[in-house]
């Protein structure tokens, strides 16, 4: 095992940039329908009333389809996709970069617990200069209720692009960095769980494979499957009171003023977030918390977690499988360009 890292070469940016871009992409692409679901049963408050039951992930998906057709289970994905390069591109090499800083210099070999704590850096890291932004944008875009086959139902945000331009304009640019603790605090505990689960049982499967130099695409997307999803069981309480947190803008009617369609909008009472003078970050993240233990009880802060479960995990499986396979071949060609400049 010693000998199989020793024998590889440092990963290059470039390559990091690329295979994690890739990943990201697919994960997107075949995952945005569960997050939307996600957050939708997040933001909602099904299930109140004595007597009621909370809306559940299949019946949500339906209504969404239902009132809104299926393509508003991607809304938000113009957002995930202009982001999802970068984030990879950080997540990797940022990573990569700790767990090396963290290694020991003697073996070259990272311990466990700094295994985790480079997780938490990359999560923090991704987190400050990519994630938060995107998230304010994908959960405005994906909290618009509204029929994309009805051309009069006026959205508020009609693109990732134009809520950006809006959110800016009207909230300044610190809007979009609302609930950058928070945010960090799950990509923190998310990618420290993740990568830690993912590099030891990589481990354990050469151990229990010695002939093989490489997993195959099926074993990294099984190892990516377990370790994808034991971060959304340990900080789910986060990721429902962030998405409470920023202050969602509500459609209550629609009116014609010289000819044009507008929309008038208010800001909700779906969660108690709008920024108070002198109410600091802290105080904001405890009301929330504290409104939804008193309002809907402690099953509130695992709301969504059944798919969040089902889109994190497939999507890790997808990214790490992928981010290997990239790298694996972009390695390979690069050894053979150098192989064939000296053979020169």
């Amino acid at each position: 095992m010693a000998s199989r890292s020793a024998d590889k070469k440092p990963v290059g940016f470039a390559t990091q940039l690329t295979a994690g871009g890739i990943a990201g992409a697919m994960e997107a692409l075949c995952c945005q329908p569960l997050d939307t679901i996600k957050v939708r049963m997040q933001l909602s408050r099904s299930g109140r009333a004595p007597g009621t039951k909370a809306r559940g992930f299949i019946a949500t998906g339906a209504m969404i389809v239902r009132r809104e057709t299926p393509l508003a289970l991607y809304k938000g994905l113009g957002a995930v996709l202009s982001g999802i390069v970068p984030k990879m591109a950080i997540r990797f090499a940022s990573f990569e970069k700790y767990k090396a800083l963290l290694a020991d210099k003697s073996t070259g070999q990272t311990a466990v617990g700094n295994i985790f704590i480079a997780g938490l850096g990359a999560g923090v890291t991704e987190a400050v200069l990519v994630v938060t932004p995107m998230e304010v944008v994908k959960i405005r875009l994906q909290a618009q209720q509204h029929s994309l086959a009805d051309p009069l139902e006026a959205p508020r945000y009609r693109n990732a692009g134009h809520a950006v331009y809006a959110i800016v304009r009207e909230e300044g640019f610190g809007a979009l960095y609302r609930g950058v603790s928070l945010t960090a605090l799950r990509q923190a505990t998310n990618q420290g769980a993740n990568f830690t689960a993912y590099q030891e049982l990589k481990k354990a499967a050469h151990r229990w494979q010695p002939d093989l130099v490489d997993l195959p695409s099926w074993q990294h997307m099984g190892i990516g499957l377990i370790s994808g999803a034991m971060g959304p069981f340990s900080n789910a309480p986060i990721d429902t009171i962030k998405t409470r947190e920023f202050p969602l803008p509500s459609l209550v009617d629609l009116c014609v003023w010289k000819g044009i369609l507008t929309a008038r909008w208010r800001h909700t009472g779906l969660q108690k977030a709008e920024a108070l003078p002198g109410q600091s970050a802290f105080q904001r993240i405890a009301a929330i918390a504290r409104d939804m233990w008193r309002q809907e009880g402690v099953s509130s802060f695992y709301k969504g977690i059944t798919p969040r479960v089902l889109r994190v995990a497939p999507g890790q499986a997808i990214v790490f499988a992928v981010y290997e396979r990239v790298r694996r071949s972009m390695e390979t060609l690069q050894g053979s360009s150098e192989d064939r400049i000296h053979s020169e």
